[in-house]
């Protein structure tokens, strides 16, 4: 349990605020956010295997998730990871739309986005509040991709608190450095995904930028747990343009690329997320991120404002 100095600390306080404000949150669910967001290099070391508690932790975890809602997987019988603690893949232009929110936004309704039963909510105070964060997955590794600075928490109380509990390896940031850090992880061929928590009063807190050999969200998905959600967008390849140089399969986190016998990509429209790394990098223009209306809609904020708005 945290002790009374860390219990007195300003964001804290805000956390426990916005706790009591939000409907069917549980003191459990204060105890699991705030464990979340203080100590969360120990709890992604955890769930990602790196720590000797792994086997014990997600046998608890478990126990309580079945405690709290036993019917709230897909299935009806079986909860998973997933259930409350999930990705949104994004593409570089909505990343840039969700760190540079120039008001406060509140949207509860976003089953055909996030497609998950429980964490599925954008509620941004403050949105311009943001916080780089060192990576929990890479810096939870033996020898991580770089830089570790990836992380984007966005909006209060989460970014005051990941500031003031961490102020060694997370630090404030402007909505131009936001962008600039999406984009040189563009650059890099790695993904963006808008992440959300159920111990995080149900909403989007995050941007994890990261790649498929730290991330464990990423591994997790790959290994049957379905942590993340397509974009809403699949990569389409334009025959006569793809000149087979390979680059796009090299670059694909979730080895949706293929290089056919006769030279030319293949997409795997099942594995491929939509992520648009693909269309980023290919340098003759073959590739293009085309919607996909089976795989749920895209995280566009600016069109889920504009369809918020009041008829005039």
């Amino acid at each position: 349990m945290p002790n009374i100095p860390d219990l007195v600390r300003p964001s804290t306080r805000a956390f426990i605020r916005e706790a009591r404000r939000t409907v069917g949150y549980s003191w459990f669910d204060l105890v699991h956010g705030y464990v979340y967001g203080r100590w969360c290099y120990l709890y992604i070391k955890i769930g990602t295997g790196e720590h000797r508690l792994t086997p014990l932790v997600r046998t608890l975890g478990q126990l309580f998730v079945r405690i709290r809602r036993p019917f709230a997987s897909a299935d009806k019988s079986r909860p998973t990871m997933a259930d409350n603690y999930h990705g949104k893949v994004v593409s570089l232009d909505a990343a840039r739309q969700l760190v540079s929110v120039k008001q406060d936004i509140s949207m509860t309704d976003l089953e055909q986005v996030i497609p998950y039963p429980c964490a599925r909510e954008i509620v941004l105070q403050n949105p311009d509040h943001i916080v780089v964060l060192e990576c929990p997955c890479r810096s939870a590794r033996a020898n991580p991709c770089l830089p570790l600075d990836v992380c984007l928490t966005i909006g209060e109380p989460f970014a005051s608190f990941i500031l003031e509990h961490h102020p060694q390896r997370a630090r404030q940031i402007s909505p131009e450095e936001a962008e600039g850090i999406l984009t040189e992880v563009r650059q890099r061929g790695h993904v963006s995904h808008a992440f959300f928590k159920d111990a995080m009063f149900g909403r989007f807190y995050a941007i994890c930028n990261c790649c498929s050999c730290c991330c464990g969200a990423m591994q997790a998905h790959r290994n049957g747990t379905p942590m993340l959600a397509s974009s809403g967008y699949v990569a389409e390849v334009v025959e006569e343009q793809c000149q087979g140089c390979g680059t796009c399969v090299s670059l694909c986190q979730f080895g949706a690329l293929t290089l056919a016998p006769h030279g030319v990509v293949v997409v795997d429209r099942i594995a491929c997320m939509g992520c648009g790394v693909c269309e980023y990098h290919c340098p003759h223009g073959a590739i293009s991120l085309q919607r996909d209306r089976t795989r749920g809609q895209p995280l566009d904020l600016a069109r889920l404002i504009q369809d918020q708005a009041p008829c005039v």
